[in-house]
């Protein structure tokens, strides 16, 4: 058995149109399922909802959940907010490039690009408060290689330790203390 991609991400939003809206102007992305329904269809429980899936180039979709009779949303206070974010590819850094000048332009604060040897990245929030990531690969299939054959054991190390290693030269080309 094999897991063939991803179908769709979602997360909750606090206005379903408003964040259409934002990621057709900002990202391209169009909207092309809108699901409304009173009961949760797996549980069966009362929380009217709209489940709106938003087209990736690939056909898989980026999904967001407007609940108005639950509780506001939140994020989780004892994660540091650039942890849980969710990273999008895109072709080259003149892609790259154009969507931070998009963002930017909108008046989104932009970080980045940021080197992170296998890919450069630009980071900015939705309107909902979800940190987004626009990444382009630079791997190298030698590099590739490489981190497969370090990943086992950097996960050994990390697991007894709870420290990067003190040297990587291999990712960042000097020794940390």
């Amino acid at each position: 058995m094999t897991i063939n991609g991803l179908h769709h991400v979602a997360y909750r939003c606090r206005d379903a149109k408003e964040t259409t809206e934002f990621y057709k102007k900002y990202m391209d992305l169009d909207l092309t399922i809108a699901v409304a329904e009173n009961e949760v269809p797996s549980t069966g429980e009362w929380s009217p909802h709209v489940h709106i899936f938003l087209e990736m180039g690939d056909g898989s979709f980026l999904a967001f959940f407007e609940l108005p009779e639950s509780p506001e949303m939140q994020m989780d206070a004892n994660t540091p907010d650039w942890v849980q974010h969710l990273a999008l590819k895109v072709a080259d850094m003149e892609t790259l490039e154009r969507y931070k000048k998009r963002l930017v332009d909108g008046g989104i604060d932009v970080v980045g690009p940021a080197d992170h040897k296998i890919c450069q990245s630009i980071y900015f929030f939705d309107p909902n408060g979800h940190r987004m990531e626009l990444a382009v690969d630079t791997t190298s299939p030698e590099m590739a290689r490489e981190l497969g054959r370090r990943a086992k054991p950097m996960l050994e190390e990390w697991s007894k330790t709870k420290r990067a290693p003190d040297v990587d030269e291999f990712m960042h080309g000097n020794v940390r203390g």
